[in-house]
């Protein structure tokens, strides 16, 4: 049986992608020009984190 995770473990991955997905928003409504660069990084990495994790759990 395993070993029961502190929900410091369980939430920080999950809380950093929401907080990062929030600044991509607040960011792409601040302006253009290198905004929209960063905006599309900071919406670009949950969906990322999504495919790794689907393609971690296929293994």
């Amino acid at each position: 049986m395993k070993k029961p995770q502190s929900l410091r473990k369980i939430f920080t991955v999950p809380l950093l992608l929401a907080v990062l997905s929030v600044a991509g928003l607040v960011i792409a409504l601040a302006g253009d020009g290198w905004r929209d660069a960063a905006s599309w990084a900071a919406l670009g990495a949950p969906v990322l984190a999504v495919g790794w994790a689907m393609k971690a759990r296929r293994r």
